[in-house]
């Protein structure tokens, strides 16, 4: 039998080890980013992690040291949204050819179901919310809904979406409120959630849902914007994209490095392309100088709200000498969603920059006042139906379309 030498023996243990670490090399980098992928309290994943989002936040913020410097960098976030989304330049934007429902009348507000259409054939669903009897020139407050999951509690038919839709009407606004792409009744006519163009509809949609409220008679210059979750998204979205909006008030969802857990979120490259790099703490800036407010909780990614985005965002207003048209509501022991405690915040704050009728909303210990807000069955808040039947040459799918 032939013998090795040990020299050899030593030289080939040392190639077999080098292999198996290569190997576990190329492996483990996959493995530890899964076991090591951080979340918030509310299971949200963290797409940076700490270090890595208030690295970025520091450098950003020492590059923007005047208004100029920041409002040459908001274009840019603003121009990068639009081009990877395909919407610059926008679309032309076709007559938008309301179908307006019945009207229900209830205590102090009146309801409407109403569609039109964002681009030729594709109908955006939703509902108008109007006081009664208020002939002057009213502010308007578009109302996007969130990603809650169960059909009978999702959606603008949740109550708490109805409780400030109608609040904000009595108030003395005019309120539309909108089905996401492949949510309530749009998902009822064929259209699906899950899509690659999903994003840049939604936004688009958002703009056309502005359109519209103004056609309304809405006041041009009190025009605002609140959502919760997937809502406060496109609430910064649009308030990034399209200056015409003059209040922004996203709630529990601007977060230094949770860029959210959708397709209508993450579908499309707008936070990092190429050499291009933000976050949601930048885009929901973009609204500088004009009404913020962060509503923020401890039980999601929005828990370091007052000692990270919120002084991060005051700084940007600060190069304007406005600090103090952005503000922070922090509900240290509260949880994701938009019930009492946000409506609670966000109220005061709309009636103080919408010149709003707070009394109506609120008692004056500080408590809501919703008696007589009927929360109505999810049919009822449908458009389209038997006597109102979806017009021939509406789009079904997500598919069904050519953007022009």
């Amino acid at each position: 039998m032939m013998s090795i030498p040990v020299r050899y023996l030593f030289n080939i243990s040392v190639f077999v080890f080098l292999i198996f670490f290569y190997c576990g090399c190329n492996t483990a980098p996959e493995k530890r980013k899964e076991d090591q992928q951080e979340k918030s309290k509310a299971g949200q994943i963290y797409q940076w992690s700490e270090q890595e989002g208030n690295e970025f936040l520091k450098k950003m913020r020492d590059s923007y040291t005047t208004p100029a410097k920041w409002e040459r960098h908001a274009d840019q976030i603003r121009n990068h949204i639009l081009k990877v989304t395909g919407l610059k330049p926008f679309p032309e934007k076709c007559p938008l050819k309301p179908v307006f429902g019945d009207i229900r009348k209830y205590e102090g507000y009146q309801v409407q179901n109403v569609a039109f259409e964002s681009l030729l054939g594709v109908y955006v669903t939703g509902s108008v919310y109007q006081p009664l009897h208020d002939e002057r020139m009213l502010p308007g407050v578009l109302s996007p809904h969130g990603h809650w999951p169960n059909r009978e509690d999702y959606g603008r038919f949740r109550p708490d979406v109805q409780k400030r839709c109608a609040a904000m009407a009595r108030m003395g606004s005019i309120v539309f409120t909108y089905d996401m792409v492949g949510y309530g009744q749009m998902a009822e006519i064929g259209w699906v959630h899950d899509h690659p163009g999903t994003m840049k509809l939604q936004i688009w949609n958002s703009i056309r849902a502005l359109d519209f409220i103004l056609m309304m008679g809405a006041d041009p210059d009190r025009i605002a914007c609140t959502g919760a979750s997937g809502g406060g998204t496109q609430t910064f979205h649009l308030a990034a994209v399209d200056h015409r909006l003059y209040v922004s008030v996203p709630v529990v969802m601007v977060s230094n490095r949770h860029f959210g857990g959708c397709i209508c979120e993450l579908g499309m490259p707008i936070h990092e392309k190429g050499d291009f790099r933000t976050n949601n703490v930048e885009i929901t800036a973009c609204h500088a100088p004009k009404p913020l407010l962060l509503v923020s909780v401890g039980n999601d990614a929005t828990e370091t709200t007052p000692e990270v985005e919120y002084p991060n965002i005051r700084y940007i207003y600060s190069l304007f000498g406005k600090p103090e048209m952005v503000e922070n509501v922090h509900l240290p022991d509260d949880d994701h969603g938009y019930d009492y405690n946000k409506r609670a915040a966000v109220y005061p704050f709309l009636a103080k920059h919408l010149e709003l009728d707070l009394s109506k909303a609120m008692n004056p210990d500080g408590t809501l006042n919703e008696e007589g807000i009927v929360i109505e069955e999810i049919e009822k808040l449908y458009l389209f139906d038997e006597e109102h039947p979806l017009p021939a040459h509406a789009v079904r799918n997500n598919d069904g379309f050519v953007w022009e």
